[in-house]
């Protein structure tokens, strides 16, 4: 499977996303920790809706490449999460960010080491030097799954008293 059609695991696939995955993705949304800032959570009046989950699925031009992919159970094809390459928010914007999320009944099962390591592989292909991840601190979880990926924390922190301070770590490919 090239990665224009994504990538697979012994137990994962990871394919772009389609229009119909928007209920998945806001599902996701709803999981999120009330520690996640609000721009990033369903608002009281319900947003983003399913349609306009569709609508960023629809406009997502996979950048930076590969971009970002449904993860997926490769024997029934259940969406558990995602896993890719998002622009950098913080950092040297040749360096992409690796973003993941899962359900949280996936957790602690390594799926989002497995998928992550599948970016991280192919990121070297692309010609990117390092990759980077923004993570709280209070992420335990996250942090460790970049641990076992060989990010090192750079020591720069964005505070936020309300949210938790955010970390960036790098990974030299």
């Amino acid at each position: 499977m090239d990665h224009d059609d994504g990538f697979r695991t012994e137990r994962l696939r990871l394919r772009p996303w389609r229009v119909a995955d928007a209920a998945f993705q806001r599902r996701l949304w709803q999981e999120r920790d009330d520690r996640v800032p609000a721009r990033r959570r369903i608002t009281p009046d319900g947003h983003p809706t399913v349609a306009e989950l569709e609508q960023r699925i629809r406009t997502d031009e996979r950048t930076p490449a590969p971009g970002l992919f449904v993860v997926e159970f490769a024997t029934s094809a259940e969406a558990v999460g995602y896993c890719g390459l998002v622009a950098n928010s913080v950092g040297v914007p040749q360096e992409p960010e690796l973003a993941f999320e899962f359900l949280r009944a996936s957790w602690g099962q390594g799926f989002a080491t497995e998928a992550a390591r599948v970016i991280v592989d192919d990121a070297a292909s692309h010609g990117y030097g390092h990759l980077a991840a923004t993570v709280r601190a209070w992420n335990a979880a996250s942090l460790h799954v970049l641990d076992k990926l060989g990010f090192v924390d750079t020591g720069e922190r964005e505070p936020d008293p309300v949210h938790g301070d955010s970390l960036l770590l790098r990974l030299r490919l």
